[in-house]
């Protein structure tokens, strides 16, 4: 196998369920499957980064304060999702 350089691409198969793939093909098309698989596997991989990192930081400090993934919340994603998961909590 050939190593790949960035912007390459390479073929693999993956298995899903039927239904699955049904709604992804309703949503995206025929051409747009493998452009939304990519982007939800980078975001699974950042998800995964981000628990490494939280899991890392645990383990040396302790558990994460609620002030703490409040803050984090803001941080990344903006006020209004910290306002949100605020509403959510109550």
């Amino acid at each position: 196998m050939k190593p790949t350089r960035a912007g390459t691409t390479e073929n693999i198969s993956v298995s899903m369920p039927a239904e699955l793939i049904s709604e992804l093909r309703s949503r995206t098309g025929r051409r747009g499957l493998s452009s939304y698989i990519t982007e939800a596997v980078r975001h699974q991989l950042a998800m995964d980064g981000l628990a490494d990192i939280v899991a890392s930081h645990e383990e040396e400090h302790g558990a994460l304060t609620e002030q703490e993934v409040e803050d984090a919340r803001r941080e990344l994603f903006g006020e209004e999702s910290a306002r949100a998961s605020r509403k959510d909590a109550a």
